[in-house]
């Protein structure tokens, strides 16, 4: 016959190993949350910037096409160099977490200025 181990040898070892590894796995599932939204900000942040670069370097108001497709509370700022523009576009991300500090998102694109076209918009 096997003998048997006595009962409540390790009774409550379950609930200790819990009491230890939950709040690391909620820290992990709060980072993994901030990096998604933090991906989902910088790819807006870029779509925002190339919209803006297309406008100016046709001639257009830059600034207001890149607001309107950027993240809320984004900045966008525009610089002529010659024969391109520049433009990036900065967004903070909220860290999820009210205590946490913010990480700030960048994205920059470059459009060379159309031939004939009115002087580049800022």
């Amino acid at each position: 016959m096997i003998p048997r181990r006595p009962a409540g040898g390790d009774r409550g070892s379950f609930t200790a190993e819990l009491a230890a590894g939950l709040p690391a796995l909620l820290l992990l599932l709060l980072a993994g949350l901030t990096a998604t939204d933090a991906v989902t900000t910088k790819a807006a942040c870029l779509d925002a910037a190339r919209e803006a670069a297309l406008a100016a370097s046709r001639g257009g108001d830059g600034v207001s096409a890149g607001t309107r497709i950027a993240p809320e509370a984004a900045a966008v700022s525009i610089s002529v160099n010659a024969d391109r523009v520049t433009v990036t576009v900065r967004a903070p991300v909220r860290a999820l977490g009210a205590r946490l500090p913010r990480l700030t998102v960048e994205a920059s694109t470059v459009a060379a200025v159309e031939p004939g076209a009115a002087e580049p918009g800022r």
